[in-house]
């Protein structure tokens, strides 16, 4: 600020905006960039015509003329713009709130005459009869009216508690932001899951979305500043998929309040509107909704996005939490390959997995010895499907004797059984369409999903994420028992399952690809290195129990093995006790392998093969949890599932793994990776 008689300097202007929380108003600031380009607009005299800037990352618009702030990939209330220059502190948190436009330029007009002319002490009357008074530059004022005196003349005790003025943002405590990279390097696509809050704090999914961005903004800088500084990266945006609204807005809840009782109400409305989601999933009438929706929005979305960003050359995955990744794998599941060959890659996926090829039928009846029938089964165009279908009238009427009628209806019979123990499991390596996923014999058999007409993206996603997600045990109850190792997303080569270990609505992956065998997920690595402290503490203290035990059990061996020793000459006692000690260290070692912690088992993790769902690489990460949550798993499992939207290790994951897919790493790989 200047002394007085001092020189008098314009203000520089910062542009807020209002945000308006449960009816109570926030004025926020745009970022250092995003009010260059409003001022410099502003300066350019365009606020007479309709003239629209984009500002935060392009996912707002500012309509100058009409000072509103617009959202536009979603719905959200318009909020006020303002061009700020004077701020008074307001009276419920302190906060500083922007004077209006037209009254801060009379605030600035009656400080430059005060500096001018060196004459303070001036007094204004605000438009709603407030008092400011300039006393110097380092003290300016605002009073409430008296109700009962228009007196300007009284003293300031007399008119209420003064309120802090000040001139300039520079001169508040408020935190400006620099801004976001325009360069956009990934598009991902974030789908919620059941009811409309997507948290523990009851936000909406753009509200957590939000947070997921901001921290993969922070995490960019501190991991990815090499790339960074080549400006080989830029950023990552995230966009919110809302189904929830639609789904409700059909007029079913008009139909499940007539039904509902009127006892614990607050309780009742809330499974309405939450968990029930997941019995609407499984209604083939409100499945349809939802997937729509789901697929439509993305599809706008996209479109919406590539007409604002023509340059945009990256890829696009997707997300989902809780039951927003079902909905986004049953989506998955049912995408075709090559629209342009669809045919063709039909196909090729029904004969990949045993449902079609006349060639199959011949090895069928190769294999039952009955190879002199090819001819009459080609020339009725039988595939494994139409065999598998057939009865023994049909059989009898293509001219097969009784003999080998028997033998092929006893292997179709066979067959159905072991596919019905198998419980239809997803063995195509590729292929369109919900009955090539999860082949079956026997029509009356239930798909593993929900009837429904899946509709296709028009894009390929590069990465489909999964947080907190229960797909493992949806496909278990529709009596999924396995998935092929060799089968993978038609449309989507990545697949990755994110979970914290007290989640109580997630679900593994790799144990249905890989059931013989068990082993654990990868620990995710936390986000500044290493593992968490009370884990490797943890960890050491199994390690070291494990070791005190052997020892145990190895001395107490030798000593009982002393006692019991028959006496021999003393030139076999040397052998002996040669062989003891070799066996001994053979019957050590089973035991010692069997009581190893369970880190070294997760070193050899990364060697075991679990099929193509994720390219051959793990599917399966597990978060760390935080220390206050190691002491009580049941009082944090609800946080476990709510904990993805901040979770740094988690957001992490999702940019090293994009990043991957363009060739550029983190400035240092992470330790305690697995």
């Amino acid at each position: 600020e200047p002394e007085p008689g001092g020189r008098y300097e314009a203000v520089v202007p910062h542009w807020f905006y209002c945000k308006v929380t449960d009816s109570r108003e926030r004025w926020v600031p745009f970022s250092a960039q995003d009010s260059e380009r409003l001022e410099e607009a502003h300066g350019a005299g365009k606020d007479q015509e309709d003239v629209v800037v984009a500002t935060s990352g392009g996912r707002y618009d500012v309509h100058l003329r009409r000072r509103q702030r617009v959202a536009v990939y979603w719905e959200e209330e318009v909020s006020e713009v303002r061009r700020c220059t004077w701020f008074y502190k307001g009276d419920k948190d302190n906060k500083y709130i922007p004077y209006s436009e037209s009254f801060s330029e009379e605030l600035e007009e009656a400080y430059m005459i005060a500096v001018t002319l060196d004459e303070w002490k001036k007094k204004l009357e605000s438009p709603s009869r407030e008092v400011i008074i300039l006393h110097n530059p380092k003290l300016m004022v605002h009073y409430h009216p008296v109700a009962s005196s228009d007196d300007w003349v009284s003293t300031p005790t007399e008119q209420g508690r003064p309120r802090t003025v000040k001139r300039g943002v520079e001169n508040i405590a408020v935190e400006i932001p620099n801004g976001e990279p325009l360069q956009i390097d990934h598009l991902v696509f974030v789908v919620h899951g059941i009811g409309p809050a997507c948290d523990i704090r009851f936000r909406s999914i753009v509200q957590c979305v939000n947070d997921f961005r901001n921290v993969s903004l922070s995490m960019l800088q501190a991991h990815f500043r090499k790339a960074q500084e080549q400006q080989q990266v830029g950023r990552v945006e995230f966009l919110p998929v809302n189904w929830h609204s639609s789904l409700h807005s059909t007029g079913v809840d008009v139909d499940l309040e007539r039904i509902t009782l009127p006892s614990i109400n607050r309780l009742r409305h809330f499974i309405n509107d939450t968990i029930l989601d997941v019995f609407f999933y499984n209604s083939s009438t409100y499945c349809q909704t939802i997937v729509d929706t789901v697929a439509s929005e993305m599809n706008r979305l996209h479109q919406l996005f590539m007409q604002r960003n023509p340059l945009f050359k990256g890829g696009v995955s997707i997300a989902g939490h809780s039951l927003g990744s079902l909905i986004l794998f049953d989506l998955l599941t049912n995408q075709k390959a090559d629209p342009e060959e669809e045919e063709h890659s039909a196909q090729g996926s029904r004969t990949t997995s045993g449902n079609g090829g006349i060639e199959e039928v011949k090895e069928i009846l190769k294999k039952l010895e009955l190879s002199e029938y090819c001819d009459v089964f080609e020339k009725e165009k039988m595939d494994r499907q139409a065999l598998f279908l057939c009865t023994e009238n049909n059989l009898k009427e293509m001219g097969i004797p009784l003999g080998p009628r028997m033998k092929i209806l006893h292997y179709i019979s066979s067959e159905a059984d072991t596919q019905v123990c198998d419980s239809r499991a997803l063995t195509a390596p590729t292929g369109p369409s919900s009955t090539e996923l999860f082949p079956g014999t026997n029509p009356t058999l239930p798909l593993s999903q929900v009837s429904a007409n899946y509709p296709q993206l028009n894009y390929k996603p590069t990465i489909f994420f999964a947080f907190g997600s229960p797909i493992g045990m949806f496909l278990t109850v529709r009596g999924v028992k396995r998935i092929d190792p060799n089968y993978s997303l038609p449309t989507c080569k990545g697949f990755f399952n994110i979970f914290h270990p007290f989640d109580p609505v997630a679900y593994r992956i790799e144990p249905m690809i890989v059931p013989d065998l068990e082993f654990e997920p990868m620990l995710l690595p936390h986000h500044k290195g290493r593992k968490r402290m009370h884990l490797e503490l943890k960890e050491g203290l199994t390690r070291m129990s494990v070791d005190l035990k052997n020892n145990l059990l190895g001395s107490l061996r030798v000593a009982w093995q002393s006692f019991t020793r028959a006496p021999v000459p003393a030139l076999e006692a040397a052998s002996t006790d040669a062989e003891a000690e070799a066996e001994t260290g053979t019957e050590k070692q089973p035991d010692t392998k069997a009581e190893e912690p369970p880190a070294a088992g997760k070193e050899e993790a990364p060697l075991i093969n679990v099929g193509r769902l994720n390219g051959g690489n793990r599917i399966d990460y597990v978060l760390q949890e935080k220390p206050i949550e190691s002491f009580n798993e049941y009082l944090f499992a609800l946080q476990g599932h709510l904990c993805y939207w901040e979770s740094e290790d988690t957001v992490l994951l999702v940019l090293k793994e994009i990043y991957q897919t363009q060739g550029i790493t983190l400035d240092q790989p992470l330790q305690g990776s697995q």
